[in-house]
């Protein structure tokens, strides 16, 4: 037993001395490249008493080590001792053997790895750093778009898809709760589309987040549009769509700037209208005036903020992408809308254009209807489309008839 836990408490300090030597080696640079040295070094020796075992192309080992642990300049001395070692083995080596094309690869090799160190070394990160504050970056963005928990009876549900699936979108969504009676949902297409616009985005984001809900509603685009002009962009702006929705009442108000318009599903009459409001692009004018197109979302009514990406393609305009993604949207009804937003991005979203969708719907509790209801096909229109949901009708009509 003794010897047994013994045997634990080396291995355990082992591991101690093991984890305090790789810190130490993270942030000491000098530390690192007389480690990855000596590992030349040693490969190097090998490579000449064991040539048909240790392969000289090992010598790559250490320099893609140092292009994830070194900074610039440490780099550059590992590169020039490999390729020292490098070209005093294959010169002890018989003729006949490749020699000079070994060197060059080598060469080659290091040129990578410095290439990709002078770029991160412009951000005044090392190794692997650069790519993991993106991948930060990424999440912080992500997580600014989910969407805050609603009071039951709201069932609001958010969507993006990147062009070409890279991990970056130039389209993003922020929202935020005025205390429990109000919500907020601005959505956001930055000019240009995939990584080119994402920078943009995450700038934006942080920014138009931070005045969502603080500055009032009527004031958002204006504001927005102030911070988007401060930045000097040449040839930069974003589009708009920005909802605030009384979780009380559900009366709404919706505002844009230079962004395809709301639609509405009205559960009523089973049509789908848009709600058109102008404004001009952000960015472009100085102080611009924003129109306000106000409704109400009635029990089982939904409504639907989208980028152009989901409506507009080059063969295509938005009018019929809007029908379109009505049509799509029709055969959601019966599901109460949700997993819709995940649904139509797949589904209608182009593969060449960042794709983004809200959907805001007030539900209706099973305990309020007769029966379940089927939505019918609906009719081609190039403005609406209806379908007869007679049950929910006379639901809705139930409780709005005076006792």
């Amino acid at each position: 037993m003794s010897g047994g836990s013994g045997f634990a408490g080396v291995r355990r300090a082992g591991l101690r001395a093991a984890r305090s030597l790789v810190r130490r080696a993270r942030k000491s640079q000098t530390l690192t490249l007389i480690a990855l040295i000596a590992v030349t070094a040693a490969i190097t020796a090998l490579s000449l008493a064991l040539p048909s075992l240790i392969p000289t192309a090992a010598l790559t080992i250490p320099l893609l080590l140092g292009g994830m642990l070194l900074r610039f300049r440490p780099l550059v001395v590992l590169t020039f001792i490999a390729l020292v070692l490098g070209s005093f083995v294959m010169s002890a080596r018989a003729d006949g053997l490749p020699k000079i094309g070994f060197v060059v690869t080598l060469g080659v090799v290091g040129w990578i790895v410095l290439t990709g160190a002078k770029v991160r070394s412009r951000l005044g990160v090392q190794g692997s750093r650069g790519e993991s504050m993106l991948i930060e970056l990424r999440d912080i963005l992500t997580a600014q778009g989910e969407l805050p928990r609603l009071p039951s009876g709201w069932l609001a549900e958010a969507s993006i898809r990147s062009a070409g699936g890279q991990s970056f979108s130039g389209d993003f969504v922020v929202a935020a709760t005025r205390g429990e009676d109000q919500l907020e949902v601005a959505l956001v297409d930055v000019s240009g589309k995939g990584i080119d616009a994402g920078t943009r985005a995450l700038l934006l984001s942080g920014a138009f987040g931070g005045l969502l809900g603080v500055v009032p509603v009527e004031e958002f685009l204006p504001a927005a549009n102030h911070y988007l002009r401060r930045q000097d962009w040449d040839d930069d702006f974003a589009t708009v769509v920005h909802v605030a929705v009384d979780l009380r009442t559900g009366d709404f108000e919706v505002r844009t700037a230079g962004h395809p318009p709301a639609i509405q599903f009205d559960a009523w009459s089973g049509r789908w209208a848009t709600r058109d409001s102008d404004g001009p692009l952000l960015g472009l004018v100085e102080k611009p005036e924003f129109a306000v197109n106000k409704g109400q979302l009635k029990l089982g009514d939904a409504l639907f903020l989208y980028s152009d990406g989901m409506v507009e393609t080059p063969r295509r305009d938005i009018g019929l992408g809007t029908d379109r993604l009505a049509g799509h949207a029709e055969r959601l009804v019966s599901h109460g809308f949700r997993g819709a937003a995940e649904e139509l991005v797949v589904e209608i979203g182009g593969p060449g254009d960042d794709s983004a969708i809200v959907v805001i719907h007030r539900q209706t509790h099973p305990s309020e209807l007769p029966g379940t209801y089927a939505p019918a096909r609906a009719a081609q229109s190039s403005t609406t489309r209806r379908s007869p949901h007679a049950v929910l009708r006379q639901a809705l009509a139930g409780r709005s008839r005076p006792v």
